[in-house]
């Protein structure tokens, strides 16, 4: 990492539309983080079924990889600020219905997963957008501190929400659904009040052809091809953080409050990662970082499976954390900067399909694979896979193991060289 001006990483937050939907994304990621804890740990005190936890995954997957494509051009064609906007609306709505639910005291666990299903629907329409978005708001040469900024924003409140989502659990999920209410409630007043530039419309009628201009690019770029799949394929693997409630209850013999702490350590490292990016962003050996953040995730899953001590366990996840965090922070730089605006939003989309495939369907994968051959060996299963394809994609994409460089700053070197 090359050294940059000490206030370069948080200069970019005098903008006042980034320091909004900054704000706006912590209190919303913050409200669904805590949800997170007290729908797994309900779910599980209900059915005490390891396959219910990858049920919760697949009913948020589920709507999200039908509608991801439509929701790519949608950003495309309307104003990303009011698509997120509605979206937040809705995850507030979610949070309301969850209230509802436990109120109700029902013991049949469908509903939730009917929740679950509306909020998968929000976040396919939110992630292209979100994603699009933060060009639109800070000029080209502050975006690489604001895509840290914006990580580190949200992993802080990756941190601090199951924290808080398990202390609050203890006074009945009912609580950690209406803090989350309230939250969701202010985020959603901090996006009505940011502004963006104006983004390269696409007019073009929606067809086939258009909903699949993402998928094209991407499929034209090995760069950005190689980046995004390595991702969904090691995540998708490796995905155990969805067998935390069993893991905190059936091996580390901890309660909601040790799961807050666990689901906290994989954003403590990835938030320390991020701040860190943000005042020495990556500039050289840009493939080597990539796959080393990919193989430290896979380590640390396995380690996570082969100990069954407290503070091991957190040490485990917390490196989980930072190593995803490089991983995503160049990819989404590789991604961002390859893409013109007018399909920004499509291939953010077609992004957003891998991103989920890799988390959602990761915990289908895990709770499967943990009801079949149990929960240690789900856990060291996934973990084996993800170094497997960290070592694969290596060999497959070459010019990704072998960058230097950002495609970005080679041009721009080049130009000063021509211009010298």
């Amino acid at each position: 990492m090359s050294l940059i001006s000490p206030t370069g990483g948080l200069a970019v937050l005098r903008n006042r539309n980034l320091s909004f939907y900054l704000s706006a994304r912590f209190l919303g990621t913050l409200a669904v983080q805590m949800q997170s804890v007290a729908v797994g740990w309900q779910v599980y005190q209900i059915t005490q079924s390891l396959f219910d936890l990858g049920l919760i995954g697949l009913a948020q997957f589920a709507p999200f990889l039908a509608l991801i494509l439509w929701a790519g051009h949608v950003a495309d064609t309307h104003n990303r600020r009011t698509i997120i906007l509605l979206c937040m609306c809705t995850q507030l709505l979610c949070s309301l219905l969850l209230v509802g639910f436990t109120l109700s005291g029902s013991h049949v666990v469908w509903p939730v997963f009917a929740i679950l299903v509306l909020y998968g629907s929000a976040r396919a329409f939110m992630m292209p957008a979100s994603q699009a978005v933060l060009k639109n708001l800070v000029p080209n040469e502050a975006f690489s501190q604001a895509v840290a900024l914006s990580s580190s924003t949200f992993h802080v409140a990756v941190i601090a929400g199951p924290v808080l989502g398990g202390l609050l659990y203890v006074f009945g999920p009912n609580v950690v659904y209406t803090v989350s209410s309230v939250l969701l409630a202010l985020s959603v007043l901090l996006m009505a009040a940011t502004r963006s530039a104006p983004q390269a419309m696409n007019k073009a009628p929606v067809s086939w052809h258009t909903l699949l201009e993402g998928l094209r690019f991407v499929r034209s770029r090995p760069i950005v091809l190689g980046a995004i799949s390595l991702d969904l394929f090691a995540v998708l693997f490796g995905g155990a953080t969805a067998l935390l409630p069993a893991y905190a209850h059936d091996v580390l013999a901890a309660g909601p409050t040790g799961l807050g702490l666990l689901r906290t350590a994989p954003g403590a490292g990835a938030a320390l990662c991020s701040i860190l990016l943000a005042f020495y962003p990556i500039r050289r050996k840009v493939g080597a970082w990539m796959f080393g953040g990919v193989a430290l995730f896979g380590a640390a899953t396995v380690t996570m499976g082969l100990t069954s001590t407290f503070a091991v366990a957190l040490i485990a996840l917390f490196l989980l954390g930072a190593g995803d965090m490089v991983s995503v922070y160049v990819r989404h730089l590789l991604v961002q900067y390859e893409t013109p605006d007018e399909i920004r939003g499509r291939v953010s989309a077609v992004n957003s399909v891998f991103i989920g495939a890799s988390n959602e369907l990761g915990e289908f994968e895990s709770g499967l694979t943990a009801s079949w051959f149990g929960l240690v060996r789900a856990i060291l299963l996934g973990g084996a896979a993800t170094l497997v394809v960290t070592g694969t994609w290596m060999k497959l994409f070459p010019v990704l193991s072998t960058m230097d460089r950002f495609p970005h700053h080679e041009a721009e070197e080049a130009a000063k060289t021509k211009a010298g």
